[in-house]
């Protein structure tokens, strides 16, 4: 392989720090430990369930969402080769298969009591 092709795409950049700074977060203060694993999303969606059922105000939660989001779109990434995308600010995760995913919504979704970071998963790496 060449240096260009052990980098990642650019558009990686923020998803990755903000996924990093995820588990980070949730090893630090909710001791959860994380491991990029599809299992893991198990023990994400039940961390914003918790916070939904507490009440916390959207605000308060919006940074931690995003990077569990990203977070749930580094396991697709790494473990079906897609790549982050970006455009305008937004990040998505493309699947080799061409199809777009995208875990940030997902997490504001799981917030509202309307989505599972892990079912996009399970979808995104079929």
């Amino acid at each position: 392989m060449t240096a260009q092709q052990q980098t990642r795409p650019h558009a990686a950049t923020k998803p990755a720090r903000w996924a990093a700074d995820a588990v980070a977060m949730m090893r630090e203060g909710a001791r959860v430990r994380l491991d990029y694993s599809a299992q893991s999303l198990w023990r994400v969606d039940r961390v914003i369930e918790e916070i939904r059922r507490e009440g916390a105000p959207y605000e308060a939660v919006r940074e931690m969402l995003r990077g569990l989001g990203c977070y749930a779109g580094e396991v697709v990434v790494r473990h079906t080769g897609a790549q982050w995308w970006s455009s305008g600010g937004d990040h998505w995760v493309r699947t080799p298969d061409g199809r777009l995913w995208d875990p940030v919504e997902e997490a504001r979704r799981c917030y509202g009591g309307h989505g599972s970071l892990r079912l996009l998963c399970r979808d995104a790496m079929r």
